[in-house]
């Protein structure tokens, strides 16, 4: 006889077809005049299926737990397959990814005129953890669709081995490559790609920049690189941008990649930027003082999983060196590692197997690990700006997150820096917390 535990499963299991199956055998046109407006005039749409998406979109939608979408995906979705240039600057932890992923998926598959064949998306972002993440989200909500997708994140990397199993990986990579209609990759990969011949913008659609504050930057390397794939761009391609922040400085430098007079912005104002959901709090104390209190506090507040903060590489192996000794589920990132090791140390966090992560702000953005509810600043982020993608690890759409601040007196105009820029006042972390 079936346990109790099985009728709930089953139950379950059938209540979620019967979604599906309402939601997505049942095509709905809806008409833009019988929804609501947001203050900038856009439409908002209040369900995925109101979007008028692919039937096997929608199943991917739904069954990776979606059920409405988030503010961000409920204006800048469909703009988006309507073919218009977009800018899109909201905090993080509120749907970014999915937004562009949605509308990438149902203009390259859910339209029914794919007649091309060749790379039709490209999306870039700053990291290969990030690059690694959005193609995984590609292929999760592409799953009932026929989505050929490939990361770009360097085709030697990908493997460990004997330079025969290394060479047989790189021929087939260089296939898989050849055949993508989207590609996820690092702005040095995609263009040593180009160099070499490897890929084409012939019939590229959409291109999409993910993070763009940090590619379009005037003092970090991947500005020139940007510039190089927009020159092999056609004028017709279609162009997304995306990020947390958003400066005046790379709004001047959108101008130049986009089609300025046919575009749609969707910017969130510096004084609406909520961290509400993050309770923020602050230590104060001396550097000699934070190997101890660190140890303190991850013995005491409760977390599910916590990411650890510093600003560079040096303090970042000592610190976990320090943790590990203590007997602490620990792993570290930081840039000097080679990509295989990093996505060893990230796939060892994400699936939940250690739960603290001790890293530099290359694990800041983007990167979405649903557990993660508390977040410490081991190190004030030297870039203010950072400071809301490093917090934004926690409080992932909508969920309650902590973060704390070790402060010394050496930090103490930084703090004042980072309080004034998002207009907050962040108390002393109280005794019971």
């Amino acid at each position: 006889m079936s346990s109790t535990q099985d009728i709930v499963a089953r139950l379950k299991q059938r209540a979620l077809k019967d979604k599906e199956k309402s939601e997505t055998d049942i095509e709905v046109k809806t008409s833009a005049k019988d929804l609501p407006k947001s203050k900038d005039g856009l439409t908002i749409y209040p369900s995925f299926n109101k979007m008028n998406l692919n039937k096997d979109l929608l199943r991917g939608i739904y069954s990776i737990g979606y059920e409405k979408p988030s503010l961000v995906q409920s204006k800048a979705i469909v703009p988006i397959i309507s073919g218009k240039d977009i800018i899109i600057q909201q905090q993080s932890g509120t749907g970014k990814t999915a937004t562009f992923t949605i509308a990438m998926l149902q203009v390259l598959y859910g339209l029914q005129n794919k007649n091309k064949s060749g790379l039709q998306a490209l999306v870039v972002s700053p990291t290969r953890e990030l690059a690694i993440q959005i193609n995984g989200v590609i292929e999760n909500l592409g799953n009932y669709l026929k989505v050929k997708n490939f990361c770009l994140t360097g085709l030697t990397n990908n493997v460990s081995g004997d330079k025969v199993s290394i060479e047989k990986k790189i021929k087939l990579d260089l296939k898989t490559l050849a055949a993508a209609d989207i590609v996820s990759g690092t702005p040095g990969k995609v263009v040593d790609c180009l160099k070499r011949n490897q890929i084409d913008f012939e019939n590229l659609k959409m291109i999409i920049l993910d993070e763009a504050d940090e590619l379009l930057d005037e003092n970090l390397g991947f500005k020139k690189q940007i510039y190089e794939i927009f020159n092999k761009i056609n004028s017709k391609t279609q162009v997304v941008i995306l990020s947390a922040t958003m400066s005046k400085n790379i709004l001047e430098i959108s101008k130049k990649i986009m089609n300025w007079d046919n575009h749609i912005k969707i910017l969130t104002k510096k004084k609406e930027i909520s961290l509400d959901v993050i309770k923020q709090y602050k230590i104060d104390l001396k550097e000699n003082w934070k190997f101890n209190t660190l140890q303190d506090i991850l013995n005491t507040v409760s977390y599910q999983q916590v990411v650890i903060f510093v600003n560079n590489v040096k303090k970042c192996t000592s610190l976990y060196a320090f943790l590990n000794k203590q007997k602490f589920s620990i792993v570290f990132i930081h840039s000097k590692l080679s990509q295989l090791e990093r996505l060893e140390q990230m796939n060892k966090f994400r699936n939940g197997t250690y739960k603290i992560l001790v890293t530099t702000d290359i694990w800041a953005r983007g990167i979405d690990v649903q557990q993660i509810n508390l977040v410490i600043n081991y190190d004030l982020p030297v870039n203010i700006e950072n400071y809301i993608h490093r917090i934004g690890r926690s409080g992932r759409f909508g969920r309650l997150g902590k973060a704390i601040n070790f402060v010394t007196e050496e930090d103490q105009k930084q703090l004042a820096k980072i309080e004034k820029y998002y207009k907050i006042d962040i108390p002393d972390m109280p005794s019971d917390l």
